[in-house]
């Protein structure tokens, strides 16, 4: 018998589904019921994932400010029904990637649910990748994108001769934006700032690939392209 760490808990959905399907069956998705039905009553994946490919030709059917809102909520019911078979089955993964396509796509009927079941799943996809490892993160050694260091010496190198001007140009270590102002931004002086960014964080665990697979892991991140 499945446990609660075997499943997804989905209670908005759960008492939500009756009153979504009958509006999703008023706008004409009686396919879509029919399959979200099936994939409940009798446990089956392909049905789930049929319902899903038809809420995403719904939302793919026009401009997105012509889709009904309903079938988004009927594109986040289908995934959350998908994600709850991968995630049983231990494919955390996959089961966040297609959450994380709930929450960009869907509606916000289901977002609570969505949300978590996305934290449940990643919290299992973690403790995964640890143990796929097999050492603890506190003693794996780091993992660098990019492991040359910038060697300042050789961009100086080959940057043209005057291209800083011929001006002496001051160089301040840990500057305070009052400092800035009041030295530099009043009287037009040009100034070489460091070091303001050295307590950042991001400064160095952009570069660890560890890191990022562990606030990242497998989630899946919209871009937009303007």
């Amino acid at each position: 018998m499945a446990t609660a760490a075997d499943v997804l808990e989905t209670p908005t959905l759960d008492s939500a589904r009756p009153n979504l399907l009958q509006r999703i069956t008023e706008q004409g998705g009686y396919s879509y019921v029919r399959m979200a039905s099936v994939a409940v009553s009798n446990n089956d994946f392909r049905a789930a994932e049929a319902a899903s490919e038809m809420a995403w030709e719904q939302l793919h059917s026009g401009p997105w400010h012509s889709v009904l809102p309903i079938w988004r909520d009927a594109y986040s019911m289908a995934c959350l029904q998908v994600a709850k078979f991968y995630y049983f089955n231990g494919d955390f993964g996959e089961a966040l990637r297609v959450l994380d396509m709930g929450l960009i796509m869907g509606g916000v009927t289901l977002r609570k649910d969505l949300d978590s079941a996305v934290e449940k799943a990643s919290k299992k996809a973690g403790e995964l990748m640890s143990l796929e490892v097999g050492i603890d993160s506190a003693e794996r050694v780091e993992s660098r994108i990019v492991c040359e260091e910038f060697d300042e010496a050789e961009v100086l190198r080959v940057l043209p001769i005057k291209s800083l001007s011929c001006k002496i140009v001051g160089k301040r270590s840990a500057l305070s934006l009052e400092g800035f102002l009041c030295d530099y931004v009043l009287s037009g002086l040009p100034v070489i700032i460091s070091d303001c960014m050295a307590h950042w964080p991001a400064s160095t665990r952009w570069n660890n690939m560890d890191y990022l697979m562990k606030v990242a892991g497998y989630r899946t991140v919209p871009v937009e392209v303007i």
